[in-house]
Order: structure tokens, then sequence, then C-alpha cells
């Protein structure tokens, strides 16, 4: 499976673009592949403040109900209201129209535990 090389990701199969000071959050085409239709996404309320690692929010597919883990700190600064009405997004266009939050990173530093594509195509290859 191929996956954007303009992006980096998490071992949790979160995806982050960099924008200047900002990071848009979702999950990978892999993690929606693996979770089956999703039905519902709980997102934190644009002002909440993140931490690298935590969960900030939750996935609930037909098959699971799974954590979202911040991959970057910082404050959310927006979040997809389009997913409340229309989780579906998530499996259809997960790196576009399926994003979750955007973060304003507070620490550069995070950005260096992230995995390029390459990185995340092998883990996703090892199982």
């Amino acid at each position: 499976m191929s996956v954007p090389t303009d992006l980096r990701y998490t071992r949790d199969h979160e995806w982050v673009r960099i924008d200047g000071d900002e990071a848009t959050v979702g999950i990978t085409q892999y993690a929606a592949d693996q979770l089956g239709d999703i039905v519902f996404v709980e997102l934190p309320d644009a002002g909440r403040t993140l931490e690298t690692a935590k969960s900030f929010g939750v996935v609930e597919s037909v098959k699971a109900v799974s954590d979202l883990f911040a991959p970057v700190g910082g404050e959310v600064v927006a979040t997809n209201d389009a997913l409340s009405s229309g989780p579906e997004l998530v499996n259809s266009d997960p790196y576009g129209e399926g994003w979750m939050v955007r973060i304003r990173v507070e620490e550069a530093a995070d950005l260096n535990d992230l995995l390029d594509a390459e990185a995340y195509d092998a883990l996703v290859a090892a199982g």
C-alpha cells in the first residue's frame, strides 16, 4: 500500500501534514481499512491543548472502537465538523476530506519522532 510522501506518520497510524506551525492530523488509509466502516468520530473542541502521544478522541467502526493519539502537542485550532454528520469521509478520503484536527504545534521537536512515508510503509508491511 502506497502512502502520500508529503506527510509524516505515527506508529499508531495517524498522519500529519505540516503547514508552518500548524499540523493537520487524520488516520491513515491502512487504519481506516483495518477499522472497516467508520460510523462515529469523537473529536476535541477547538482551544483544547493536546499532549503528544496522549488520546485526543475516538473513532468507532462496525468492528471496533479505537483511540486517536496526538502525534504532536499543542492547541487544537480546528476540528473537521463534517465528520459528525459524515464519519464515512474517513474511509473514502482519509488524506483529504477525512482529516480530523488542526493543531498549532507547541514543540517543533515533536516532529522528529514522526515517520516518513518509507518508514511507515515498512512498519505496515512488517505487520
